[in-house]
């Protein structure tokens, strides 16, 4: 009975070595804005904005134009047409802020929608750096604080190969002779 335990506690203690994780790291963001796509994501993502701006600004301008006209008529207006004005230019104030809130969340929507299609490149090339090479967790290093990183476990430069995008040339600094 106690070889019969000691053989599975054996057994189980090898299968447990034997199934090692191999874990490496990728700088997404580094990935993405080098992708020759990302440059024309953005581009689409400051033509949006540039809508919502102009939009905003047709808002902000009749505002301007209401507040501007209320003042300069205010002392001939009676008292109850003065409550009518300013509550209206109340409501168009909200309207406004709220419009601007939205417009921020819209934003973020449309670049969201205008990145998918990178990510699901790059979520790919990395699924098959990890088929080809065996690994089991990749971690973002953007995403998580580590005190140290072997650069050897770093798969950035290999998913960059695979999508074919070129890390820029680095700088050289004249020297100070």
């Amino acid at each position: 009975m106690k070889s019969k335990i000691t053989f599975l506690l054996i057994a189980f203690l090898s299968t447990a070595s034997i199934a090692q994780t191999k874990t490496g790291t990728i700088d997404n963001d580094y990935i993405i804005n080098l992708m020759p796509e990302a440059k024309i994501v953005i581009k689409r993502a400051q033509a949006y904005g540039a809508k919502l701006d102009s939009s905003f600004s047709i808002k902000m301008k009749d505002y301007q134009d209401r507040v501007a006209d209320f003042r300069k008529k205010e002392k001939e207006l009676g008292e109850l047409m003065k409550k009518t004005l300013i509550k209206e230019l109340s409501a168009l104030e909200q309207d406004i802020k709220q419009y601007q809130k939205n417009g921020s969340q819209l934003m973020q929507l449309k670049q969201a929608e205008l990145m998918r299609p990178l990510y699901t490149k790059l979520n790919a090339a990395i699924d098959e750096i990890v088929k080809e090479n065996g690994y089991t967790l990749i971690l973002d290093k953007n995403g998580n604080q580590f005190a140290y990183i072997d650069p050897k476990y770093d798969i950035t430069q290999l998913v960059m190969d695979k999508l074919g995008v070129k890390a820029p040339e680095p700088i050289a600094l004249p020297s100070q002779n």
